[in-house]
Parts: structure tokens; C-alpha cells; sequence
């Protein structure tokens, strides 16, 4: 890569790091069960109203960036985050919380779908797959510290600041990494990116749809719909798992989403070596198997330390599933890469909706959601395998 194209790329992949704020909600879930009487499926609101925006704004974002450019809709994201990181600041309420993940999940949905073609625009094509897990492993690291902010560097900036009550402090954590998001809006704002443009029509929400006759489209698109879901669900839910099944104290139990984002950290940086020669199929096929057999594992595990070694292991599986899923389907139809990236973000709203199922059927069996998480997992596999990814 050129020194002209590192002086964009590397404020484009800051821009990967602010995506991870909205990895948060897991936090907001924990804090919120231990500060409030709220019942725990209800507290999976707070991953419902940050991700249904994907569901929501994805297509008509990834038809507005068509017409602005990619550049100037990943700022207006990158804004969106930080005002929402700053809501904290009305109280430790669940309806402050939820107003304030819903800006997150705005914020994050416009920088999805922006900043994911925008950094297939800039690197070379042979490699997109590559660097997409790259991308990933910087917004890993941020998932990974983001509870550790929280919990700990939080209330030492609320006690710097002179706020003893104790009460909601893991929100300074929150206010730290707004001011973050600033500084990468800045930055991105004062360089010029040379994006890809291409001629012929516009996006519109009928080219963006009729996208989904495309059976390999919509085959990849549904991917990343179970793939998020089986993300988010571990995020916000494995610590309630941890509780319940296996008997680890809460406070203990929150930092299972630490472990799990530990790893994904460390996989998608693997990933991003390995894809610069193994076919993304394979690595694909691969992926979903371990996590396939991970998920089963841990469904049934009684051991405290099998539990945190194969939430481990799942995160390893399914880590470079969503860059895979995305690079295969842009490079295969660069032209429409606006509408792809808006079909697909969408599709993130598995964040939304898988959560809140597995939330409930653990309440009844706490195995049985993780055996909805494996469901999702076969779903990958048998992308993996299907014809249509061997053309």
C-alpha cells in the first residue's frame, strides 16, 4: 500500500474502533441487572433498540451515501456515536440507557455500512478479505477493553470528577469514549479519501431489493444475520449463562464478554494472516465448524473452566465469519457495493432479535440458548458448502 493511501487508512480503520462502542450494550445489560429489578429478558431491550437500526436504516443510509459519498456518511455516523455516549449524562435509568444505545445503534449503522465499502475501496481488491478481518480485529480491541473502561476506569474518572455516589459510574467509561469518537471525527473529516465511484444508476430502494433475487446475495445476507445474532447473543447474554448454568458469581459471570471479545480479537488478527492464502470458502467452512461444536459443548459443560476455555474457542470460530461474508459478496458485485453494504448492514438487526430469543429460552433452560445459537452456526456451515460459493 502506498504512504499516500496509509495517511486515509489509517483514520478510516479508527473508524473501526469507534464501531465497537456499540459492543457495549452487553455492559449496559450487566450494569443495569445489578442496579435495577428489572427481569433479565427485558434488559435484552438494550441490544434490541441499538441494533433494530440496522433493520431499519441500512438500505436507505446505504442510498444516501450513494448520493454523498461514503467519507462524509461515515462522519455523520461517527457524530451520531459520540452524541449518544454523552446521553449517560441525564442518569443511570433504563429509559436514559435505551435512548442512549438507540443513538449508538443509529450512529453504528450509518458507520457499518460506510466504512466497510469505503475500506474495500482503498486496499488492494485480491486482498479485501484480508484486510476486512483486519478491520474486525481493531474493533475486537475495542469490544475487549470496553468493559474494563467500564467497570474500572469509569469509577476512577467519576471519583476524579469528584462523583462519589457510586451510583451508575461505570457511565464515565461511556463519556471517555465519546470524547474518542470526537477525535476520530476530526480526523477522518481533515483527510481527503479517494473513493471508488462508479457510473450508471443511482441506488435506490428498488435496486438495493431487487438485489435479493439474487439467491447468492440473499444467501450471504441472511449469514450475516445469524452470524451478528450468535455475536450479540454471546455479548449480552453469556454472563447470565455463567450465572445460572454454571453457578460462577455475577460479578465474576460479566467478564465472560471480556473472554469472548479476547478472542475474537486474537482470531480476526489470525484470520487477517491466514486469508492472504487460504480461499475464504474453506476458512469458512472451517469457522463454522468449530463454532458448531464449540456452541454444542458449552451447552452442556458443568466445569466453571471448560466454560470460559469454550467460550474461547466459540469466539475463535465464528470471529472472521462477518468480514468473509461481506468481502465475498462486494467483490463479487463491486458496482453495487452501496446496496450490498446496505442489505447487509441490515441484516445486522440479527443483533436485535436473536439476543432477546436466546434471552428467553435460557430463562427456561439455560441450554437451550446456546442450542438456538448452534442452529444459527449450521446455517453458516451450510453456506459454506453450498454450490454456489464453489463458482
Amino acid at each position: 500500500m502506498s504512504n499516500n493511501k496509509i495517511k486515509y487508512f489509517i483514520p478510516v480503520l479508527m473508524a473501526f474502533f469507534v464501531m465497537s462502542f456499540v459492543d457495549l450494550v452487553g455492559t449496559g445489560v450487566d450494569e443495569l441487572k445489578q442496579s435495577s429489578e428489572t427481569p433479565r429478558y427485558v434488559l435484552q431491550l438494550i441490544p434490541f433498540v441499538a441494533l433494530i437500526w440496522y433493520f431499519l436504516l441500512s438500505v436507505p443510509v446505504g442510498i444516501w451515501q450513494d448520493k454523498v459519498g461514503k467519507k462524509k456518511a461515515l462522519n455523520v455516523g461517527i457524530l451520531i456515536t459520540a452524541v449518544g455516549l454523552f446521553v449517560p449524562v441525564f442518569g443511570n435509568t433504563l429509559s436514559v440507557i435505551l435512548v442512549a444505545f438507540a443513538l449508538l445503534g443509529i450512529g453504528n449503522t450509518i458507520i457499518q455500512v460506510s466504512a466497510n465499502p469505503l475500506l474495500v475501496d482503498i486496499v488492494p481488491s485480491e486482498k479485501a478479505s484480508s484486510f476486512m478481518s483486519f478491520s474486525q480485529f481493531i474493533k475486537s480491541l475495542g469490544s475487549m477493553i470496553g468493559p474494563f473502561v467500564a467497570a474500572v476506569i469509569g469509577p476512577r474518572l467519576a471519583d476524579l470528577f469528584g462523583d462519589g455516589s457510586g451510583d451508575g459510574s461505570w457511565r464515565y467509561g461511556l463519556y471517555l469514549f465519546g470524547v474518542i469518537a470526537i477525535l476520530s471525527w476530526a480526523w477522518l473529516a481533515s483527510v481527503k479519501v479517494d473513493e471508488t465511484k462508479y457510473d450508471g444508476e443511482r441506488a435506490t430502494f428498488s435496486s438495493c431489493f431487487k438485489l435479493l433475487n439474487n439467491k447468492f446475495i440473499l444467501m450471504l445476507v441472511m449469514g450475516i444475520f445469524v452470524v451478528v445474532g450468535i455475536d450479540v447473543a454471546m455479548n449480552s447474554n453469556i454472563g447470565n449463562f455463567l450465572e445460572i448454568k454454571i453457578g460462577i458469581d455475577a460479578e465474576t459471570a460479566k467478564y465472560g464478554k471480556s473472554m469472548y471479545f479476547f478472542a475474537k480479537m486474537i482470531g480476526t488478527f489470525i484470520g487477517a494472516i491466514l486469508l492472504t492464502k487460504l480461499a475464504p470458502r474453506g476458512f469458512l467452512v472451517g469457522s463454522s465448524i468449530l463454532a458448531i461444536v464449540s456452541l454444542i459443548a458449552l451447552a452442556f459443560t458443568p466445569s466453571a473452566i471448560g466454560a470460559w476455555i469454550i467460550i474461547f474457542i466459540v469466539s475463535l470460530g465464528v470471529s472472521n465469519i462477518f468480514p468473509l461474508l461481506f468481502s465475498i459478496a462486494v467483490t463479487k458485485i463491486p458496482e453495487r457495493s452501496n446496496e450490498i453494504s446496505g442489505l447487509m448492514m441490515m441484516a445486522i438487526s440479527g443483533g436485535a432479535f436473536i439476543p432477546f430469543i436466546v434471552g428467553y429460552t435460557m430463562e427456561i433452560w439455560p441450554a437451550a440458548g446456546i442450542l438456538v445459537l448452534v442452529a444459527c452456526a449450521v446455517y453458516l456451515l451450510f453456506i459454506g458448502l453450498s454450490k454456489q460459493l464453489k463458482q
